[in-house]
Parts: C-alpha cells; structure tokens; sequence
C-alpha cells in the first residue's frame, strides 16, 4: 500500500511539479475559451478545471492524465445554457456525474476493446486538426507582433530542449510562456493577452445547490443533455487513457476511471463548474512536459486555482500567442504522423475507417458522432471479412447414394447467404450429411440459412442428417431451429 502511495505520488516529484505549472498556463485560457462557447461565465470553466483536476487526481484510474472543462463537453451545452440556464446545466452536470458513476460499477470501461486502433488514430487525428483550428481565430486578422510571437514561441519550444543541461530540466513550453510574457510587458506589446479573454474569478469556489424545481419536469428537460455528456465524457476519457497508456508504456483502470470522472463532474457541479472530462491535449502536454503521477494532476488543478486568485495581475499579462505557440505543439505532437506513411501500407478498410472517422469528428465538432461511425464501419467490415472465411466443399459416396458438406467457418448473417447457396438441392440422392465439426453458428439468422437447407433437401426427398455441431451451435439451433420440429416446412414457407 505505501508503495502504491509512493508510485501514484513521490516517484517523480520535480518532472510531476513542473509539467502541472505548464499544464495550469495551458488550462486558463481554454477554460475561459470553452465557458464562452457553453455560454456561461468564465468563472463557470476556471471552477470546473480547478475542481475536476484536484479531485480526479486522488479517485481516477489513470496517473498523469489531466481531466478539465472541455470544448467537446461545452459544445453539448449550447441549447441548454440557452434555453433554461446555468442553474440547469448545474443539475445536468451532477445527473452526468452519477450517470458516469453508474457506468464505472456497469462495468461500461471494458467496451472500448470494441474501438479498433484505426478508430482510435482517427480520433486523435481529429482531434489534433480541431486543436489547430480553435487556434486560428488568435492569427486572423492581426497585427505582425502576434506571427512573430508564435513564431518565436515554436522556436523556444523545439529548439529550448536542445540546450545542454538546462533544457532537460526545464519543460520548454514554460519557458516560452514566461520569456514571451516578459517581452510584452519589456517592449509594451499591443498584442491579445489572456486578461481579453474574460473577468477572472476573484474568490474561492463555493458549495451550490442548482435552483431548481426536484420534479419529473426538470429531469425530463436535464437527462438528454446528461446522457450526451455522459458519454462524450467517458468516450473522450477512455480514448485520452489509451493514447497516455501507450505514451507511458503503463495501464489504466478503465471502470475506476469512468467512477473518477463521475464523482469529479459532481464535485465540479457542486462548487459552480460545468461538466468536463479527460483532455487529449493538456496530457499529452503534461507527458511531453515530464508529468507522470497524480501529483502532476493535482499540481495543475491547485497552480491554476493559485494563479487564478494570487498572481491574476500577472496572468492577465501573458500573451495569447504564447499559448497559441503551445497548443499548436500539442496539435503536432498529437497528430498521428505515421498514419499517413500507413495509408500506402494499411488495407483500404483500415483506411477508410480512421478518415471518416477524421472527416465526421472534424465537421461536426462532435468525437461521439466520429467514433460511433468509425466503430460501426470498423464492425461492418468485420462482419464481411469474416464472412468471406467460410468454405463448403463436399463428397459423394455412391455405395450409400450419401452426399456429405463439410462446412468450415462462422456462420452467420454476413454469410448465411453463401452458406445457402452452397448446396445442390436439384441433386437426386437418398441421403444427405451436413458435417458442421469445423463450423460455428452465431445468430438466428444462421439458424434459419440452416433451417431452409434441411427442409429443402427434405422437400426433394432427400433424407437429412446434421452432425458435428459444438455446443454453443447446438444451443442455438436447438433453441431457434424449426427444421427438426413438427410442420417444419408449413412453418418455414409461410414467412
């Protein structure tokens, strides 16, 4: 146990420290950036990031992840803001977090072994073009001082690791934040600072129950929006986990996770903060940065509290284009390189899988809607490749006037079809074997291809025997079939 403890928390004290302060900078401007989109107060985004990153570093499943306000979760709450009001969307916001708790003890983590690798690289890829995109608005139209700004940004950030000693220690997009900070306020700068973002909260968060009415109605008006949230939340979580999985070489707990997120959006709903979840970006920051343990997720959630409410006067000085430069990294450094060197060597169903899943989430603003299509194409080619492995042959033997099908393969509905088609029923013979030993069948759908082969080869008067079904197959056909049962035929032809 107090290894745990140590693991989770001492085993990387100065890199975990460092990257949360850098993470912290990073996290204030979209915070803001993401309550206007929801249409609530910044203060609404500043008290989400701060409560949902101090409490998910103590309850969630993954060390060195960074959950906050998101702008796929804030997206979700437009039409609610709109409608009804922050007090809703506080309500809305602690009915997601027990929704995502419900999902933890369900056990819900485990099906993203149903989301393929392709699908997963056209979410980060999605997500990285979107990152870029939110960052386009902060470079047009504007002055030569904001381009060269973030021009020496990036430069700070990949040439700053290269200096000898220093630039391991010390994580490069903080430098850039601070020098370029220094000189805005050294040379005056007219350029866009975090302080144009919006009013920056001035006391601690506190306890609030939403205002409104406990009844049926106000359920009705909330649960749409909580469901949404819920799973956009838990979908953005669980992808940011694998992606952190395989920058670390380490693993997560997927169900403690989805309960992690779930007790931090209910803490966040209490105290006046929206609802959030993992974010790709400020990880993948905190990893690149040298954050490893949940020490680095409680840094940044208590440093962006701290920066908030002591060094505001400060922090309102740091330039737009210096997180810009940052978050533009980050775009970079997310973005799946090596999948488009794969779209030559990957087959066309893999390819096709991750750009539209690229293509949805990036017109939509929406990573379920990506990842939905994504799975499902991903599933449906599934289903036709395994359908094409399914093989009739058969053999005569005339002592016997006894044909026998040797069937070989899954079958269901993707190949009931060629599993019909494989039999001679016009054949003249006395007795036919269907030798099922190297066959399993799956669905009813299998079970009625099987069903219309007996009774045809019957109706010819052929007599049937089936043999070699495993158990599982036997299960099925025993349970759905109708060829062994009284009126087979009359049953079967009058569908």
């Amino acid at each position: 146990m107090v290894n745990k403890l140590k693991a989770d928390w001492l085993s990387n004290i100065r890199g975990d420290l460092l990257a949360g302060i850098v993470v912290a900078l990073a996290l204030i401007p979209e915070a803001i950036a993401f309550s206007i989109i929801a249409g609530v107060d910044p203060k609404v985004g500043l008290y989400a990031s701060f409560c949902i990153a101090v409490v998910i570093a103590f309850v969630g499943g993954r060390p060195g992840m960074i959950s906050a306000a998101t702008g796929a979760m804030a997206l979700l709450m437009v039409t609610l803001v709109k409608e009804h009001g922050l007090e809703y969307l506080l309500a809305a916001t602690l009915l997601t977090g027990l929704l995502q708790i419900g999902a933890g003890y369900l056990k819900l983590g485990g099906l993203m072994r149903f989301v393929s690798r392709s699908v997963v690289t056209g979410f980060v890829n999605a997500l990285a073009i979107l990152i870029f995109m939110a960052q386009l608005p902060e470079l047009t139209n504007v002055t030569w001082h904001v381009y060269a700004m973030t021009a020496a940004g990036l430069g700070i950030i990949y040439l700053f690791p290269l200096v000898p000693v220093v630039g391991r220690i010390l994580p490069s997009p903080l430098i850039c934040i601070v020098s370029l900070t220094i000189v805005a306020m050294v040379y005056n700068i007219d350029i866009r600072t975090v302080g144009d973002m919006g009013q920056l909260p001035d006391t601690l968060p506190i306890f609030l129950w939403p205002d409104v009415p406990l009844n049926l109605e106000t359920l009705m008006i909330i649960l749409p929006y909580s469901v949404g949230l819920a799973i956009v939340g838990l979908l953005e979580s669980m992808m940011t986990a694998t992606i952190v999985d395989d920058l670390t070489d380490t693993t997560s707990d997927r169900n403690r996770e989805c309960k992690g997120q779930g007790v931090a959006n209910i803490g966040s709903g209490l105290l006046g903060g929206m609802a959030g979840c993992a974010m790709i970006g400020q990880s993948i920051i905190n990893i690149k940065s040298g954050g490893r343990t949940r020490l680095s997720t409680l840094t940044a959630g208590v440093f962006l509290l701290v920066l908030v409410l002591v060094l505001d006067q400060w922090l309102v000085q740091i330039p737009m284009a210096a997180l810009v430069a940052v978050m533009i990294m980050v775009s970079i450094g997310t973005f799946s390189w090596a999948s488009i060197k794969n779209l030559k060597e990957h087959p066309l169903s893999t390819n096709i899988v991750m750009v539209v899943t690229v293509i949805v989430v990036v017109a939509t603003h929406n990573l379920a809607f990506g990842v939905l299509a994504g799975v499902l194409l991903a599933a449906l080619f599934f289903a036709n490749k395994v359908g094409h492995y399914m093989l009739v042959t058969s053999d005569f033997d005339e002592a016997t006037d006894t044909r026998t099908y040797n069937v070989v393969g899954q079958v269901f509905f993707s190949s009931s079809e060629k599993f019909t088609e494989s039999f001679d029923f016009k054949e003249a013979v006395d007795n036919v074997v269907i030798d099922l030993t190297r066959a399993h069948f799956w669905d009813i759908t299998a079970v009625g291809a099987l069903d219309k082969a007996v009774i045809k080869f019957r109706r010819e008067g052929a007599e049937v025997e089936i043999i070699g079904l495993n158990e599982a197959s036997a299960t099925i056909v025993d349970r759905f079939g109708v060829h062994d049962k009284p009126d087979a035929v009359d049953q079967l032809m009058a569908h």
